[in-house]
């Protein structure tokens, strides 16, 4: 059934890996996809309920990368929300995204309008935020590429600033863009706000024909490069991958820089409702309750004359905290970061660091989700490697077989369809299987429940290089 002219036609970009807000984002899990604000849902969980509206929003488009397709898929699934998924084989920045979108969403509708959004921005009301998007689509159908102006509640540093101009008769309360201002200091933000400067939240609306007009007379390389990857896509699975070849020749830039800051057309909508990109740890303590002491607090957590600090804790352990202020904290199973809020911003330059040196935890967590499910490492010490592993009922891991070490498999939940060369054989809980060296195996769940085991490796090397893949249900 085609969907109401008046529709509007989210796409939701998730892009990132969220460096500042390591270690509990990283490349392996960005921030977009962890529960640091709210601990039942994502911010990008929270981005789809957002645009879930009958009536008023198409059914939504994300833009992500290869690398997170099965997360996209599996938290789209939890919510029982169903999207269209494309994969960028590279990061391009947002005008080649844009671009995308906007083609994507003119096959169905020339003059549909357009809105683009972020996976990892927080917006409590939602329902002002519905209010915001229909009105500023009606300066979208008259022609202007519309964003929300969000009325500033700081002097903020590392937003930027729109200046607002003359109204636009045609969409009650929205106005002409005079001037996008890039993140100024405090100093500078003090006299924008003092000028009626709003903050820039990045979401903007358009109609699809006229955004593709403005990038062929603005970037026509980067609508050129969007075009013949989104003409050269293949499906996989639920997914479609845009060309790779095609989308590389696409130059990085911001669609800020590439139509925003050049177009004459672009109008602004102040709005009021509670708004963040957490794009630090300073920023989640923001959005976050705190306590008579000024400190929010996630996981198990205990607190001693502590006051106005974020204290996150992941996993089972406790993180104490005794006699600090204005810190955060944020401890994981496997790395602790800790810092004054002040300068949080400061911990992207730490994660290159650690990239320098060749520190796994730089971009990788200790669990690490997989199509099929997760794995964690639990021990590693020379010749051996324990890990706990987790398969979703339906889930199958691939024909595999392994050069260098052999399995053992405990099956603590659930009931395991076990291949191990030419057997198949149920293992159920309290029971285990050997898998030698050189076997062909694979591990599928049949069952109603998530299947758990523990996996033993012993061998001469247990590295995941280790795996040679004969059949993969996935397409990896």
């Amino acid at each position: 059934m085609p969907e109401p002219i008046d529709t509007v036609y989210p796409i939701i970009l998730c892009g990132g890996t969220g460096t500042r807000l390591w270690p509990a984002s990283r490349e392996s899990m960005p921030k977009q996809f962890a529960r640091l604000v709210d601990p039942r849902t994502s911010t990008f969980q929270a981005s789809l309920e957002r645009v879930a509206e009958a009536g008023v929003f198409a059914k939504p488009t994300v833009i992500a990368s290869a690398e997170a397709r099965f997360i996209v898929a599996e938290q789209c699934g939890q919510l029982g929300i169903a999207a269209d998924i494309l994969l960028e084989p590279q990061g391009r920045d947002s005008a080649a995204a844009v671009a995308v979108a906007a083609l994507h969403a003119a096959a169905i509708d020339p003059q549909a309008v357009v809105l683009i959004m972020a996976a990892d921005h927080v917006v409590p009301d939602t329902k002002a935020f519905v209010d915001a998007v229909k009105a500023a689509a009606v300066g979208a159908r008259a022609g202007y590429t519309m964003t929300l102006g969000i009325e500033p509640t700081r002097p903020a540093s590392d937003y930027g600033y729109i200046r607002r101009g003359a109204p636009i008769p045609e969409a009650p309360g929205a106005a002409q863009v005079e001037k996008f201002v890039e993140k100024p200091d405090r100093a500078g933000a003090e006299a924008l706000i003092a000028d009626g400067a709003l903050w820039n939240s990045g979401y903007f609306l358009f109609r699809a024909d006229l955004m593709l007009a403005e990038l062929e007379a603005f970037v026509p390389d980067v609508l050129d490069a969007a075009r013949s990857a989104l003409d050269a896509a293949v499906t996989d699975l639920d997914f479609v991958r845009l060309d790779g070849a095609a989308f590389a020749k696409a130059p990085k830039i911001s669609i800020d820089y590439a139509v925003m800051e050049r177009t004459a057309r672009a109008g602004v909508l102040p709005v009021s409702f509670p708004w963040s990109d957490v794009g630090t740890w300073d920023a989640v303590w923001q959005v976050l309750d705190h306590d008579a002491e000024g400190n929010a607090v996630r996981g198990r957590v205990s607190l001693v004359e502590t006051k106005n600090s974020l204290v996150h804790s992941q996993g089972g352990g406790l993180t104490a905290v005794v006699g600090l202020e204005d810190v955060v904290v944020v401890s994981t199973p496997d790395a602790v970061l800790v810092a004054s809020k002040a300068r949080s911003g400061e911990v992207k330059q730490l994660v290159n660091a650690l990239r320098a040196s060749g520190e796994p935890e730089a971009d990788a967590h200790l669990r690490m989700y997989r199509p099929w499910g997760w794995y964690q490492r639990i021990d590693i010490g020379e010749r051996f490697q324990v890990k706990r592993i987790q398969v979703v009922p339906g889930g199958r891991l691939s024909l595999q077989k392994h050069y260098h070490r052999a399995e053992h498999w405990v099956v603590v939940r659930g009931t395991a369809e076990v291949t191990v060369d030419d057997r198949v054989v149920l293992v159920h809980e309290n029971e285990a299987v050997y898998l030698p060296i050189g076997s062909m195996h694979r591990l599928n769940n049949p069952g109603k429940i998530p299947l758990e085991l523990i996996e033993v490796q012993v061998g001469s090397y247990t590295g995941e290089d280790d795996i040679i893949r004969v059949e993969d249900i996935y397409g990896r």
